[in-house]
């Protein structure tokens, strides 16, 4: 279970620029967050300290926990979903035994917070500042970058049982790619297009042996 996150942690990621995420604390307070996958460290100088994704949801969900009286002590503010790498935030994959706490219209701002997040984390730390292509991040995270892509633009994941419609990430043998299914054509088309759309390179391939589509992507370089 994740641990809860301490006052002082709450505080600086209370304290984040609003615009950039950038962070101020002790180099302990900014390590401690870094580990727990809501900051990165910038790899350029003067490598400040900025929210990850995670981090941003991190706050925006302490700011609806803690209306008021922000200086008590509260319960942790980090949304109940799945776990990820970070711990706080996953976006579906499809299939998922157990599907996030959060539902419906919750579900939808916190997949938005999460998508503007990683927006963010692509100007931040891609060379040329460009959000248009996948950063080093997600090239590590392929499943729940293409996920957190899908989701965000609006596709339904296939639920737990099998046969459920809905798309699935999968990882491959490919390092760099990931496969994606859909229980129809013009679903499969569609992701492909949304892929393509965030940076991605997509294309649709058959599988030798059930004949079924699918769609292999992986993070654009240029």
């Amino acid at each position: 279970m994740t641990r809860p996150l301490t006052a002082a942690q709450r505080r600086l990621i209370e304290a984040a620029d609003p615009g950039t995420g950038r962070l101020k604390g002790t180099e302990a307070q900014l390590t401690a967050l870094v580990k727990r996958g809501l900051a990165f460290r910038h790899p350029r100088p003067p490598h400040d300290h900025f929210l990850t994704p995670a981090g941003h949801r991190a706050r925006e969900a302490q700011a609806q926990a803690e209306p008021s009286e922000p200086s008590e002590p509260s319960e942790p503010s980090e949304p109940q979903a799945p776990a990820s790498t970070s711990g706080v935030f996953a976006a579906r994959a499809g299939g998922e035994p157990v599907p996030p706490a959060a539902e419906g219209p919750a579900r939808t701002r916190e997949v938005r917070s999460a998508w503007q997040g990683m927006l963010e984390l692509r100007r931040m730390t891609n060379p040329d500042a460009s959000t248009d292509r996948p950063c080093a991040w997600e090239r590590t995270h392929l499943v729940q970058a293409a996920a957190l892509a899908l989701e965000a633009a609006g596709h339904r994941p296939a639920g737990a049982a099998e046969g459920e419609d809905g798309y699935r990430v999968r990882e491959t043998p490919q390092p760099d790619a990931v496969a994606v299914h859909a229980p129809d054509a013009p679903t499969l088309r569609a992701c492909v297009e949304t892929l393509e759309a965030s940076g991605w390179q997509a294309g649709e391939y058959t599988e030798p042996r059930t004949r079924r589509r699918y769609v292999l992507a992986s993070p654009r370089r240029v």
